[in-house]
């Protein structure tokens, strides 16, 4: 069992990644003081007086061993019972320090300082901020003890030197500007603290700020001399002199400049408006809000305001290089809301203004539509929003938590030390939000909205009203042209008035007079005096936005010539596809690709389609929403969708067939259409990176119809994305599917699913739940009066059994799988089976077994051919040569099996792979070769997105790195 002890803020106790309920302050008490000394002994005497604050020796042993025993019943319920062992004396926890964040902070600030020490900045850095990352308010405070409050200073008083050490790295490393802020906060919560007003002296000084650097000085003395009466310390004094004289001694030397690394910021912000126009009080509000300044300078030109004070285990060390804003309420970033009716600009002005200040958030600007009130779309859950923004902050697959709570606090983590601006639109009410905030006081945070959101703590809040007339007419004139406007004058100023002063409907007027060079302003004010076609402009900006799309639907229709693109806009509603491609559109409108390549075209060249990536078209929500509400035949209806399905369908099973053999796939079906034509591995690689989405997107649709083949399009698509780590949305996929296939009581369909499911789990290691839906598959297959079809769950329950540690029921499990292939002759699945035994064998120290199984299933995989099976079978008999000593030998089978499964596309088995040939190397004494093995064990899982470039530097700074969590569920 690995437990991890969380301590730095809220008490947290994890074990193999499920809560540990520890209830009463004494039994807490109790096991933080054990914490405290992880692998050491603590002795009876000083548990009963620290926890107690009594030495009675007479009560001592059985006021401890009761709370002891009690502890140990919470983990025996996790299977640790023998975690807190007996000892002469007293008592053990015994675990490895670094899983208590005490001893990790301590740890990761030690290396962080070695490496600052050696020259090397980018580890450094990646360390320092590891060790702060780790800090979630204060240290110990549910522990009301003296000990813990003398431990929580001392932990108190680390942070403080770890967050002034990494300050030093860097100003090193040119990093004044952004420091300058982030220490100005901290210099005002510690303002007896004289190193880092010295810090923040020197960066205000770099960033040419001698009189704020002056000033720093001069209140610091003033507040030594009042309250201590003592004047301030010989280096400071002298660098208070030295910079009165400009001494070049306080330039940053260029050869002293360096970057610690960091990842790619992600720059996500929509286009602005270009006839973005008025909105000056508005403008200038929010830029003071996002920077702390008023002007209107160019963005990262202006001044940087002060901070506030930060809330305990708040970094001053962002990951930042720019000019940080001021800070907000305590506990995070600033947050600001914009509300107001539909139409009337909230969104565009919440993109024009983060325009002009993203320069300055140097850790990226990430925008998420919520949905909140898209007419037909359903606002995007807590969950799915914070998935958009895990992935923007560089984590996918294994690395962005299924659960909701994991994944705000995944987020938080993230964006504790952060610079960071997020844009969260179209929000619905106040609840969908709150989980979106980050977490960083360097962070800032708009969110649009028609709801006010009142009870959004600590929010500033901007209701934005219509448009004067003055602004309203210089809006009209820029989308219209300022000559047509200003020749008449008064007819612009009547369609001002008509228009409400909502910007939407003054932008829709004035494309209309753009589009149409024969009207004149007055013959648009003599049409909109018309309230019959009025009202709808001015009341529901939606159906205006409908008018507008029509119009240019009619025109396709009536261009004999783009009459196919006119049908195509209907049925494109049919089918929720974040993008269309050819094949799909193909399959769509069952016409050729090159008559669905013109009609794609057209509607783009209309503005009802918009380019995406290379060969993609991607349609506005609005629009998507207008092509729903088209009327399309119901014969033909049904015929579009389940040609959609279909397509997918079929190049999903080609793409299994290409990819692991079509013998193994579980749940083949034969479709009515051939789907896209796939050949190669590579082929097949490269459209599962490509239609991800559309993939979840056509199984989501599926599920919602009772007569389609959703559970057979999941299944395909578990066996897609598994190797990947593609899991959070592939168990909402399967959990749909699996509603269904109960309402149809499809038992066969239920039980592939329920295997999927269930080794997905397992590979989040949610071993019971795992377990529970491979053994409800097993119950299915009797259901479906299919026992022999139960080979590949028992397989899946023996994996499961052996990351587990319960070898025996491992073992059992595959020789009941082994039993009925042999019954059954299924020599394709025997190799599956035998393979997974060999890591039961040499686990149980049946080390001759593991070898001589693994060259059988190697024997068996090579009678398939088929490339990811056999870096499967290669990897187990590398895994069974190392366990048994033959080093050399497994070297050999790691880099052949490294070879096929990146061949074969399985991005987290060649990180497995290339993982245990480090550790092989190291063995060998080839140290120099082991690094550069884990290190591209790393890097495959930072490509995949299952890693961040900060946990990859924080893994490489080990001597021998722990091993990465993305593969510590794997065989």
């Amino acid at each position: 069992m690995r437990l991890e002890i969380r301590c730095l803020g809220p008490w947290e106790v994890e074990a193999d990644g499920e809560p540990v309920q520890i209830a009463g302050a004494r039994r807490v008490g109790v096991l933080a003081r054990l914490a405290l000394a992880a692998g050491r002994s603590v002795a009876a005497e000083r548990l009963l007086s620290d926890v107690w604050e009594s030495s009675s020796a007479a009560t001592a042993g059985k006021q401890v061993h009761i709370v002891i025993s009690k502890l140990r019943e919470a983990f025996a319920a996790h299977g640790g019972a023998e975690l807190i062992e007996t000892v002469p004396g007293g008592y053990r926890l015994a675990m490895e320090p670094d899983h208590v964040d005490a001893h990790a902070f301590t740890s990761l600030a030690g290396r962080a300082r070695a490496a600052h020490a050696g020259g090397s900045l980018a580890t450094a850095d990646a360390l320092f901020r590891g060790a702060l990352g780790l800090w979630r308010g204060t240290a110990l405070a549910e522990v009301d003890a003296t000990w813990a409050r003398i431990e929580s200073d001392r932990l108190e008083a680390e942070r403080l030197a770890v967050l002034e050490d990494h300050a030093d790295l860097r100003l090193s490393a040119g990093e004044h500007r952004a420091l300058a802020g982030e220490l100005a906060a901290y210099v005002s919560t510690h303002p007896l603290r004289e190193r880092p007003a010295a810090q923040l002296m020197l960066a205000l000084y770099r960033d040419g700020r001698a009189p704020e650097a002056l000033e720093v000085y001069q209140r610091l003395r003033r507040i030594m001399v009042e309250e201590l009466g003592v004047e301030p310390g010989t280096e400071i004094r002298e660098l208070q002199q030295a910079v009165l004289v400009k001494d070049p001694e306080l330039d940053l030397p260029p050869e002293h400049r360096a970057e610690p690394g960091r990842p790619v910021a992600p720059a996500e912000l929509p286009a602005g408006t270009q006839a973005f126009t008025a909105r000056a009080a508005e403008i200038e509000r929010l830029r003071a809000d996002l920077t702390g300044d008023s002007g209107t300078e160019q963005p990262g030109s202006g001044p940087t305001g002060g901070f506030k004070a930060e809330p305990p285990g708040t970094a001053l060390t962002g990951a930042t290089r720019g000019e940080p804003p001021r800070t907000g309420a305590a506990g995070g970033g600033a947050v600001t809301v914009i509300s107001g009716p539909g139409g009337i600009g909230k969104s565009a002005l919440a993109v024009h203004v983060a325009h002009t200040v993203a320069r300055r958030f140097t850790d990226g600007v990430i925008y998420v539509d919520l949905h909140g009130s898209t007419a037909g779309l359903t606002p995007l859950t807590p969950v799915e929003a914070l998935r958009h923004l895990l992935r923007s902050l560089g984590l996918d697959g294994t690395a962005v938590p299924v659960d909701a709570e994991e994944a705000a606090a995944r987020y938080r983590s993230l964006t504790a030390a952060g610079h960071l601006l997020v844009i969260l639109d179209n929000a619905r009410d106040a609840r969908q939000v709150r989980s979106l905030l980050p977490a960083g006081p360097g962070c800032r945070v708009l969110v649009t909205s028609r709801d006010p959101l009142v009870t959004l703590d600590n929010a500033r809040h901007l209701r934005l009203g219509r448009l004067d007339d003055t602004e309203a007419v210089a809006l009209l004139a820029r989308v219209a042209g300022a000559g047509r406007v200003e020749a008449e004058p008064e007819a612009a100023l009547e369609i001002a008035r008509l228009c409400g002063g909502f910007p939407l409907a003054l932008r829709i007027m004035g494309a209309r007079l753009a589009a149409r060079p024969d009207w004149s302003p007055a013959d648009l004010a003599v049409r909109l005096a018309d309230a019959t076609r009025r009202l709808d402009l001015l009341e529901y900006a939606d159906l205006a936005v409908r008018a507008s799309i029509a119009v240019s639907h009619e025109q396709l229709r009536e261009e004999p010539g783009r009459r196919d693109a006119a049908r195509l806009l209907a049925l494109l509603g049919l089918v929720d596809l974040p993008t269309h491609t050819l094949a799909t559109t193909a399959a769509l409108t069952d016409w050729t690709e090159r008559r669905a390549e013109t009609a794609l075209e057209h509607l783009t060249d209309a503005r009802l389609l918009e380019p995406a990536e290379s060969g993609r078209y991607r349609m506005h929500d609005l629009v998507r929403l207008y092509a729903r509400e088209q009327q399309v035949p119901d014969d033909d209806r049904a015929g579009a969708a389940g040609r959609v399905l279909d397509h997918y369908l079929a190049t999903a099973q080609q793409a299994c067939t290409l990819l692991f053999g079509g013998g193994v796939v579980n749940g083949m079906v034969p479709t009515e259409r051939p789907g896209e034509e796939l050949t190669t591995l590579a082929d097949a690689n490269d459209w599962v990176r490509r239609e991800r989405d559309n993939l979840l997107a056509t199984a989501r649709q599926a599920a919602r119809d009772a007569h389609s083949p959703a559970a057979n399009l999941a299944n395909a698509i578990i066996w897609l994305f598994e190797r990947r780590g593609w899991f959070p949305e592939l168990i909402e996929v399967t959990e749909e599917a699996l509603r269904l296939t109960e309402e149809e009581q499809d038992w066969t369909a239920r039980a592939y699913l329920l295997q999927g499911l269930g080794g997905i789990h397992q590979q989040l290691g949610r071993f019971r739940t795992g377990v529970t839906h491979l053994e409800e598959g097993l119950a299915c297959w009797d259901r479906a009066g299919q026992p022999d079809n139960k080979a590949g769950i028992l397989n899946d329950l023996g994996v499961t059994y052996t990351v587990m540690g319960r070898y025996d029921d491992a073992h059992a499990a595959l020789e009941a799988a082994l039993a009925i292939i042999e019954r059954t002759k299924r020599k394709d699945r025997e190799s599956y089976v035998r393979n997974n035994r060999v890591h039961v064998f040499y686990r149980q120290g049946r080390h001759e077994e593991a070898v001589s199984e693994a060259r059988h299933a190697l024997a068996l995989t090579e009678e398939s051919g088929d490339t990811g099976d056999l870096g499967i079978a290669n990897d187990s008999l590398a895994d069974a040569y190392r366990a048994c000593g033959m080093l050399s030998d497994a070297v050999g089978k790691y880099r052949r099996a490294i070879e096929l499964q990146r061949t074969a596309g399985f991005a987290v088995g060649t990180a497995v792979s290339c993982w245990w040939l480090g550790h092989t190397l190291y063995d060998l004494g080839r140290h120099e070769e082991a690094r550069e093995s884990w290190q591209e064990s790393l890097e495959i899982l930072r490509e995949a997105r299952l890693l961040t470039p900060a946990e990859v530097a924080g893994y490489l700074a080990q001597p021998i790195p722990d091993t990465p969590v993305p593969i510590r569920n794997q065989l």
